[in-house]
């Protein structure tokens, strides 16, 4: 990528450390769609550009001085602090915590943005509440606590400990020696333009389908040994993508079959299928699902405005979504979820509060409602100015708002970098109906075995650590290099090794 000329640059100069992750992600909150450039040691840039900032970190005898300087819109502030010695290479998280509190304020005062998150950038904030539960804290006490270290706004301090409270009990059932299966289909019928993932249309991957169905099956078979191997028990089971009912009924049969045949099911307690797009979804095809034991899918709307499933690229009517829904309910599955985007292309607070009436109206058991992230994978990401005075807090609210007092209370919440506004995705369920495999994917507490393409293996000890092994992230890398991927199977033997 080409940089910009010095003149219209966004310089950052780091002097005396290299620590530019977290300062990145506090830029980003108050000036998106930016692209910042770094520079080390070199102070030349503060010269020549007009926006600029400064985070300089020396050490004295007694003392570590952090020093923070940002010029915007024509104004400069700056600041400076010191903390005992500290280093930035074996200090790491102090010395970041310390520049990101300055560099927050310096830019909360100079753009007079209100940063609801506050300072806490990472993408699972219920981490931070649940230990602060099991201490015995109260809930003044963990909002004060969270209030000082991050100045996180009141509301989402109340979204957060609530969905904590919901979260806790069903964490504790999770099975000793249990864990999670993932399966990647990563086929969709078209490409939605706010969607970053690893996905292929399906009239453009039709020639890979045959091998990846055949070789996904077989690695689900290597799993499957593996699982009985280490006498571990399976969990949940999830289809995720893309949208795996992209595939014919009969590719979806040869999946669910050697699942069926090679992995003990007796112990699972969430089947679950993202059937996401409504064209993707047929009487067949559902039937099917039924007959493998899926209880649980996801039929996503995004949004129930026909003009903004037109601006995204999709090719269904909130009609057709409604068909796909009523259908689905026919076929006796106990429990379906429907996504929702807050702050898509054109649409509007009115608009979305309409969407939210008519999902639900249709009385699903779960509603989970995601904020528009601009991922640099998407094709909405190059207009993403477009995008800076989106009213999706307003959206966020109506959802955290009226959820509730239709008993679809939040249990499961991530961020993303990028997220429009600094806002949240958060799961909303009726009680009984929460998602075990998404509260345990953000937990990080679970073994989660991943199995196809972009898919990721994520191997927890019960000291915390992780050990991921990744597959390859496209279809013909998977298929092309099915036998070298399977080698790296190796790793979770030896993991495991020192575990049992």
């Amino acid at each position: 990528m080409n940089e910009l000329p010095i003149e219209q640059q966004f310089a950052v100069v780091l002097y005396g450390h290299t620590l530019k992750y977290e300062s990145e992600c506090i830029l980003k909150l108050f000036i998106p769609a930016t692209r910042f450039q770094f520079f080390y040691d070199d102070i030349s840039p503060l010269n020549k550009c007009q926006r600029t900032a400064f985070l300089q970190l020396r050490q004295g005898k007694e003392y570590t001085w952090f020093y923070c300087a940002v010029s915007l819109y024509g104004k400069r502030l700056r600041c400076a602090e010191k903390l005992e010695k500290c280093n930035p290479e074996t200090d790491k998280a102090k010395c970041e915590y310390q520049f990101s509190k300055m560099l927050f304020s310096l830019l909360e005062k100079l753009t007079g943005i209100t940063v609801p998150w506050g300072l806490l950038t990472g993408i699972r904030p219920v981490r931070k509440v649940l230990p602060l539960i099991e201490e015995g804290k109260t809930k003044e006490e963990i909002f004060n606590i969270l209030h000082n270290t991050y100045k996180i706004a009141e509301e989402k301090m109340e979204l957060v400990y609530k969905t904590a409270c919901v979260q806790k009990p069903l964490l504790e059932q999770t099975p000793k020696n249990s864990v999670g299966l993932y399966v990647s289909i990563p086929f969709c019928p078209t490409r939605c333009s706010y969607c970053s993932f690893v996905s292929h249309s399906v009239q453009q991957a039709k020639k890979l389908m045959p091998d990846y169905i055949r070789l996904l099956c077989k690695e689900l078979e290597i799993w499957a040994k593996i699982v009985k191997d280490l006498k571990l028990s399976i969990d949940t089971v999830y289809f995720g993508g893309g949208t795996p009912t992209s595939l014919e009924a009969y590719d979806l049969q040869k999946l669910l079959e050697t699942i069926q045949n090679n992995f003990d099911l007796s112990h699972v307690r969430e089947y679950c299928v993202e059937a996401g797009r409504p064209d993707t979804i047929t009487a067949e095809k559902l039937a099917v699902l039924r007959e493998y034991g899926v209880e649980r899918i996801s039929i996503n709307p995004q949004t129930m405005n026909d003009e903004v499933l037109k601006n995204i690229g999709r090719c269904h009517t909130s009609a057709d979504i409604i068909d796909s829904y009523n259908l689905a309910r026919k076929y006796d599955f106990s429990n379906i979820n429907m996504d929702l985007i807050a702050g898509l292309p054109g649409d509007t607070p009115e608009q979305f509060h309409s969407t939210l009436e008519k999902v639900i109206a249709l009385s699903p058991d779960s509603i989970t409602v995601h904020t528009l992230t601009l991922k640099r994978a998407a094709n909405l990401y190059a207009d993403g100015m477009s995008q800076i005075n989106n009213p999706v807090r307003e959206m966020v609210r109506d959802s955290v708002n009226m959820l509730p007092k239709y008993d679809y209370l939040p249990y499961y919440m991530y961020r993303q970098k990028n997220t429009i506004d600094n806002q949240e995705n958060v799961g909303y369920a009726r009680a009984g109906k929460e998602s075990f495999y998404n509260m345990l994917i953000m937990d990080e507490t679970q073994t989660i075995l991943g199995a196809g393409c972009a898919a990721s293996t994520k191997l927890v000890e019960p000291n915390g650590r992780i050990t991921r092994v990744h597959n390859y992230k496209f279809p013909y890398e998977y298929i092309a290099q099915f036998d070298q991927l399977m080698k790296k199977k190796e790793q979770v033997y030896e993991v495991y090794s020192h575990i049992i």
